[in-house]
């Protein structure tokens, strides 16, 4: 006998069911799951339960359920009912013992209460994957109250569907070899058996199952993150679905209007992080500005940007509106827009190695002379500065464009420059590329002294030897301090400010790089 297919489009309405387990955070797949359960109750005009699946009572955690509920609401997928297991104990073992009074069930020794599995073949019309077959004689008989007196998985979900009158059960494939042991249990309490259309896997992009490296963490981290709802429910969609006409970029309101579940692919998808920030920069750039602001906001408290109250909201909209095309994340927005809100340049490893390859002291001053001559400070007055002060140098643009970035902003891309410095305003401009003629003017100074130093360190530890050099080594390196005469340490001087080992060490500490 074939199952799975007894309802018609137009028998009843549809209800469909998002059913979650409150012992983790809500996932990748999990929420994909969500999705087109939402899309095809939307669609359909039908109606998308919630339903907790909370039987577990010991793994079952508050946070688990707050964050499910969070996530749930952050991506737009709004239920019309909810239900949890935890309160429908009485309804699971009524039905057991239904069961039981039938013959159709016994009871165990632990007082477990067990469903005989008959000899048939069970047959399924699945949606997405067409027919399926199962032979039950390779089922065990079936647990359907647990000692503890709490229900087991697929019984609970059998009495649950059927009671609430869900007409297409749509989950991942993982779940194919739970139907047969489902679908017995529906006709042996004469349930209609419903529509099944099993979802296909999300793979990494190794080919392996989805994983916390490969892209399995909870919608609640993606938030975090700097993902905005709907890049990650229009990535979700193409985790399985294709709106046609090479989509990548859509708009779910015109999803909604053409959502069938027969146009699932049945091919696994591939999770693919690069793509996830790709489409999440995508709806950045279109975002409105004023509305990136608010979400940022919060991040620029937290970093310590701004303060919580009385900050110039009008002074971080033009920040967000020059990194907005820019950026994959929200998080990549307060990493790469830091040298802004901040006084001081933080230089990064690789845009210090590289600005302390050339010293352009005397490009630096020229360009400062030229930029005092500005007295609208636009961005394209200094651009019409700059290339005079390039040309006349006889330089290519690149060559002071890079060290100026990095002056600027201690990174070695970012923004267009000229923009930038509008944004910063002529003073921190001035101030920055001044203190980069300070690093230049600095660093070869620094080097002679430390090298000069070293010199006198260790010629004193020759000359002192066994005395304040040898001890301060041996702490140094964690070996046991030294017993030295009152004669040694008149000898060595070791607390005079004039003592040279004292000045090596306080000046290698205070100036090392």
């Amino acid at each position: 006998m074939s199952r799975g297919m007894n309802i018609s489009n137009g028998a009843s309405a549809i209800r469909v069911r998002f059913a979650p387990s409150p012992t983790g955070f809500l996932h990748i797949g999990g929420a994909r799951t969500a999705l087109f359960n939402w899309l095809y109750a939307k669609h359909t005009g039908g109606k998308f339960i919630l339903r907790i699946e909370d039987t577990d009572l010991e793994r079952s955690k508050k946070e688990y359920l707050d964050e499910i509920l969070d996530s749930l609401t952050w991506l737009a997928m709004d239920w019309d009912e909810v239900y949890y297991q935890s309160q429908r104990f009485n309804i699971y073992r009524e039905y057991a013992d239904k069961l039981l009074k039938k013959g159709m069930a016994y009871t165990a020794e632990n007082g477990a209460i067990i469903f005989k599995v008959g000899a048939e073949k069970i047959k399924i019309n699945d949606i997405i994957r067409g027919e399926i077959e199962f032979d039950s004689e390779l089922i065990k008989d079936q647990v359907l109250i647990k000692e503890d007196k709490s229900p087991t998985y697929n019984f609970a979900c059998v009495i649950d569907d059927a009671l609430l009158g869900i007409t297409h059960v749509l989950r991942g494939d993982d779940h194919i070899s739970n139907t047969p042991k489902q679908v017995v249990l529906y006709e042996a309490l004469g349930f209609k058996v419903p529509y099944f259309a099993h979802l296909p896997l999300i793979l990494g992009k190794d080919g392996g199952r989805l994983s916390k490296r490969t892209g399995a963490t909870a919608i609640s981290d993606y938030r975090k993150l700097g993902y905005l709802p709907e890049a990650l429910t229009n990535y979700l969609l193409l985790l399985g679905f294709s709106p046609g006409g090479n989509q990548e970029v859509v708009d779910i309101a015109e999803v909604i209007k053409k959502f069938e579940l027969k146009n699932i692919n049945k091919a696994a998808a591939v999770f693919d992080m690069d793509k996830l920030n790709w489409l999440n920069a995508q709806y950045i750039k279109k975002a409105d500005a004023a509305h990136l602001t608010e979400l940022l906001i919060p991040r620029l408290i937290e970093r310590g940007f701004i303060k919580k109250e009385n900050f110039n909201r009008d002074g971080i909209l033009p920040v967000v509106k020059l990194f907005q095309g820019r950026i994959s994340t929200l998080t990549d927005f307060v990493n790469w827009a830091d040298f802004v809100f901040s006084d001081k340049v933080k230089f990064d490893e690789e845009a210090h190695k590289k600005f302390l390859e050339r010293n352009l002291s005397k490009e630096f001053s020229l360009l400062l002379e030229r930029f005092a001559q500005i007295t609208d400070f636009n961005h394209t007055a200094i651009e019409e500065k700059f290339r005079e002060v390039v040309k006349e140098l006889g330089m290519k643009a690149g060559d002071l464009v890079h060290p100026v970035r990095i002056a600027l902003s201690g990174k070695t891309i970012g923004p267009g420059l000229f923009e930038t410095m509008a944004l910063l305003g002529k003073n921190k401009v001035k101030e920055r590329l001044m203190m980069a003629k300070e690093l230049w003017k600095n660093a070869p100074e620094a080097r002679l002294k430390c090298l000069m130093w070293l010199s006198i360190l260790f010629f004193s530890a020759s000359l002192f030897s066994g005395c304040a050099m040898v001890r301060m080594l041996k702490e140094t390196m964690g070996g046991p301090k030294s017993t030295i005469s009152d004669e040694s340490k008149d000898v060595s001087q070791e607390g005079s400010e004039d003592n040279p080992v004292t000045k090596a060490d306080k000046w290698i500490r205070d100036n090392w790089w």
